[in-house]
This record gives structure tokens, C-alpha cells and sequence, in this order.
């Protein structure tokens, strides 16, 4: 399993970029087929299935290209901006769990990490598999041990689910209130139970990022052999909010049109962008470059 999951890891692959393009002809079209309009990988194994397992296809790499990624020990580093594990260890284990025949609803969401747009283009679609979906499992929490119950401070999944998700896996994971936001945040307004999973990546976005590998491989084991028929139903769907024009503010997250987010932030905080740019070894080069090259094969 390890030498696919590494060269995995080798593509570099922001949104829009030829080596995404590359990494998803490569690895997901001979699996799920092509996508749907939204870049988005879709792939339904059994009769309705209640359980929907979901990761996306982008990292937030500067450069698209490749880069050389090694083990030490029971971690896998890179020499890149970042390793990337964030999300491509939640794509090898959906490719895994399609492998070994679990059932389930697949999902590779494109763009998450530019504001989930794949993923939030696909709930306005309201395709038939969420009529019976009560649950949405995201491979896309960094550490060991969280299964996240709240994303931007609003309730995603309930406690009862959190408990019965951490007793099929049997690897002592617990509940933790801290989420951000991922794809299955997305769904909480149509699907009852909404999570996050730790998948064993660490200081992701940054170059220091990193994979434990031994416990990528405890947890895919576990996911295969578990027993999702115990799963507990415990959340009524809900955006968590009445309605828009009263919806809560946290920081700088507003529950805008998903795509203007990360614009409405550089635009408050452009000298905060400078210096995270600055921090990344970024140079206005760099950004002219790979402007135009994601220009060049939209």
C-alpha cells in the first residue's frame, strides 16, 4: 500500500493546476470515471448507502509540479512547501475502502481548499444519494484521535454519533468541539450527522507538514473491517442558523457565497496576506508565474 500512497504525495496540486489534473487522470478516473460539472469524483458502492466517506483533491501547494517525499521512522516528510497529506491521505483511504468493497458513498470533492466550492455546489445539486445519506465522514482532520463535532462553532454531528463512530473504529478516538471547516460541513443542512476524522497528518499547510504512516495504516484497517450498520442517528439536519440574515459571525468566517471568502479576507486583511505570503518564501515572481500558468490550462 505505502509506495502508492507516496507517489501520491509526490504531485503538487493547487486548484486548477495541470498536476491536479494529472494526479486525478492518474488515480481517480480509472476508479470513479470522469467527474461530474463541478470537478467533483462520485462513486456509489451497495443499495442506498447510508454512509458518505469524502476527501478532496486539491492541496494548498503554491507551485503545481512535483516534489521528492521520504520516510523517517513511521513519518513521511517532504522537501515542499508542504507535504500535502492535506487531503491526499483522505483520497488514498476512500481508494483503499473502494478497494476492499466497503460500502458506501464516495466522494472526492474538488477545491475544498479555496472555500469548499466542489463540495458546496454539489448540496445546490441535491443529487438522490443524499435523500438517503445520514452520514458524512470527512478524511481531513489532522492528529490521531479527533472526530470533530462542531465546524465554525456550529454543530455538525451529534455526541451519540461521535461515541458509536469511535466504538466501531476501536482506536480510542474522542469527540472535539474544535473543528474549522471541511467538505462535510458543507452537508449539515441535509445530512444528519456531519464529521471530520483525525487521518494522522500534522502541521499541515505549512513545510513542515507530516504523515504518520503506521497509524494511516491501523486506521484504514479499521475502517475496512468496521461495522457501519451500528452508526447512531442522533441529529436532525440543520445550517445551524433561522435564516441568513441572522446567521452568526466568527472571526473573519462569514457565511458569504462560499467562493467569496477567501477574497472578502485578502481584501480586510492584505498586509496579513503579505506577510503569510512572505512567511512561505513567496515572491510576487512566484505568484506571477503560477498565475499565469493556471490561466494557461483552465
Amino acid at each position: 500500500m505505502l509506495p502508492n500512497f507516496i507517489e501520491m504525495l509526490r504531485y503538487k496540486r493547487p486548484q486548477g493546476s495541470l498536476a491536479q489534473r494529472k494526479f486525478c487522470n492518474r488515480f481517480l478516473k480509472p476508479v470513479f470515471g470522469d467527474p461530474d460539472t463541478h470537478g467533483n469524483y462520485i462513486l456509489v458502492l451497495g443499495d442506498k448507502p447510508k454512509v458518505m466517506f469524502a476527501a478532496h483533491h486539491d492541496t494548498v501547494h503554491w507551485k503545481s509540479g512535483k516534489q521528492n517525499v521520504y520516510i523517517e521512522g513511521n513519518v513521511i516528510r517532504s522537501n515542499g512547501d508542504c507535504l500535502g497529506a492535506d487531503c491526499t491521505t483522505g483520497v488514498y483511504i476512500i481508494l483503499e475502502m473502494i478497494l476492499a468493497g466497503v460500502e458506501g458513498t464516495y466522494v472526492v470533492h474538488a477545491a475544498e481548499e479555496v472555500g469548499c466550492v466542489g463540495s458546496s455546489a454539489l448540496v445546490a445539486d441535491n443529487p438522490d444519494f443524499l435523500s438517503h445519506t445520514d452520514f458524512c465522514i470527512s478524511f481531513d482532520r489532522y492528529g490521531t484521535k479527533s472526530i470533530i463535532t462542531h465546524q465554525l462553532f456550529t454543530e455538525t454531528c451529534s455526541e451519540a454519533f461521535s461515541q458509536s463512530l469511535s466504538g466501531i473504529l476501536g482506536m480510542g478516538h474522542e469527540s472535539d468541539p474544535n473543528g474549522s471547516y471541511t467538505d462535510s460541513n458543507e452537508y449539515r443542512g441535509v445530512v444528519a450527522e456531519c464529521t471530520n476524522l483525525s487521518v494522522g497528518y500534522y502541521d499541515q499547510h505549512t513545510n513542515k507538514e507530516s504523515q504518520d504512516w503506521e497509524y494511516l495504516d491501523r486506521l484504514i484497517d479499521a475502517l475496512i473491517s468496521a461495522d457501519w450498520n451500528k452508526l447512531v442517528v442522533d441529529r436532525t439536519p440543520s445550517l445551524g442558523y433561522d435564516d441568513l440574515d441572522n446567521r452568526p459571525t466568527y472571526n473573519y468566517y462569514q457565511y458569504d457565497e462560499i467562493e467569496d471568502k477567501l477574497y472578502n479576507f485578502v481584501r480586510n486583511y492584505p498586509q496579513a496576506v503579505v506577510d503569510m505570503l512572505d512567511s512561505y518564501g513567496i515572491t510576487y515572481e512566484d505568484m506571477l508565474e503560477e498565475y499565469d500558468q493556471r490561466n494557461r490550462f483552465k
